[in-house]
């Protein structure tokens, strides 16, 4: 049996009094008051970053030796969660930025080092096979491809990218014989962003642009295997419980903080809207229809079972190993369900709360057309897809859930 080495941190109890969370909290007017601008330029504007930095948000999960601040993953999901409630875009970026950098701690040390030497580095990129080629030179690899979905790539000074390796034109393989890849980080300065390519609905302010690299030298000290999120994962070999959890309790409960984030703003921008509007041609408030009450209702109780669930299971897991025992694939299971549930049940709450928000709601102005926008993208994110219900009944079904669970 495993055991931890060292004793282990107690889970908040009351997660809103962290003072992290109480930080992220108080940003909300400058986030309302910055997100059109967020939105136009599709990018986070300079004291926006500056603020953000200042909180202490864009080092939430680095180790302290590093001088992170080494949080646990009830508090990280609660801070990008309260940061989407301001701005969809906020706690997308930020999020992401916090599991490129979770990433990138397997590097090696030198790698390491040059990273997060001068304190935590802004990674953007993705963490999602595919995209690049390698061939393997001395020192490291001379890579080229072009990555969607490069989240945050305006203010960040690194770039995540995944990339297949090539011996003579023939891809590598591991030993199962599945092609072998590998994660690199580039500098910013090394990679072409790619005008144009982030015309979407929602999410706009995440400037996820596709980007490029030609040629670029990527030293072996930045890279790592791309092993997935499976319990031997990136950042395993640094101490502490942040560290030993699987990546089930990080990738996929994620982004579901950020969809049930932004459902919380729909909600409450449902409420002031029906204590504000009577309906032309009629006499009452929407707040006195009993229909938009009832739907106020069931959004409520839908987004926080969801929630709850997604904390039970977190929970769960960090008070497996905390007790030093391992994760089991059962409970692994359980966590990526909870998570892809509670993002569904944002999308329920959200469509009851635009359907009885009447005109107001498709006015591109406004809060609610805002919020469902944002909320259909993140809902599309392949870490929230249905199909994570059918690989992880598997496990319950006595089948083999395949690597992605694993």
């Amino acid at each position: 049996m495993d055991t931890i080495a060292e004793p282990t941190p107690r889970l908040p109890v009351d997660i809103d009094k962290e003072p992290l969370v109480e930080a992220a909290a108080a940003l909300y007017p400058t986030l309302r008051r910055w997100h059109a601008e967020i939105e136009r330029e599709q990018r986070f504007v300079p004291p926006l970053v500056d603020a953000l930095r200042a909180g202490g948000f864009y080092r939430l999960l680095i180790p302290r030796t590093l001088g992170g601040l080494e949080v646990d993953p009830l508090t990280y999901l609660r801070v990008a969660e309260r940061l989407a409630e301001g701005c969809g875009s906020v706690g997308w970026n930020i999020a992401n930025n916090c599991i490129a950098q979770l990433i990138s701690l397997g590097l090696p040390d030198d790698g390491i080092d040059e990273l997060h030497g001068r304190g935590p580095a802004i990674i953007a990129g993705t963490a999602v096979q595919g995209g690049g080629e390698a061939v393997p030179v001395d020192g490291g690899y001379r890579v080229r491809g072009r990555w969607p979905f490069g989240t945050g790539c305006q203010e960040a000074a690194w770039m995540l990218g995944s990339f297949q390796v090539l011996d003579d034109g023939t891809p590598r393989k591991n030993l199962d014989g599945s092609p072998l890849y590998r994660r690199g980080i580039f500098r910013r300065s090394e990679a072409e962003i790619v005008p144009g390519s982030w015309d979407v609905a929602g999410m706009r302010g995440t400037g996820s642009f596709d980007w490029t690299v030609d040629d670029v030298f990527l030293p072996e000290r930045r890279t790592v295997p791309h092993v997935g999120v499976q319990l031997d994962n990136e950042w395993s070999r640094w101490p502490g419980l942040t560290y030993a959890l699987p990546g089930q309790a990080w990738v996929g409960p994620h982004h579901s903080a950020v969809i049930t984030g932004i459902a919380r703003a729909g909600i409450d921008a449902l409420i002031e809207l029906a204590t504000e509007k009577t309906p032309r041609g009629r006499t009452q408030r929407l707040a006195d229809d009993p229909q938009v009450q009832e739907a106020v209702g069931r959004a409520e109780a839908m987004l926080t079972a969801g929630r709850a669930g997604r904390t039970a299971m977190i929970t769960e897991l960090w008070n497996m190993l905390a007790a030093g025992r391992r994760t089991t694939l059962e409970q692994r299971a359980r966590c990526r369900l909870a998570s892809t549930h509670a993002a569904d049940s944002a999308r329920a709450a959200m469509d009851l709360m635009y359907r009885h928000g009447g005109s107001t709601s498709f006015r591109r102005d406004s809060r609610l057309a805002e919020c469902w926008r944002d909320l259909q993208v993140v809902g599309q994110t392949v870490t929230l897809a249905p199909e994570w219900y059918p690989i992880a009944a598997r496990v319950y079904l006595g089948l083999d859930p395949g690597p992605r669970l694993r």
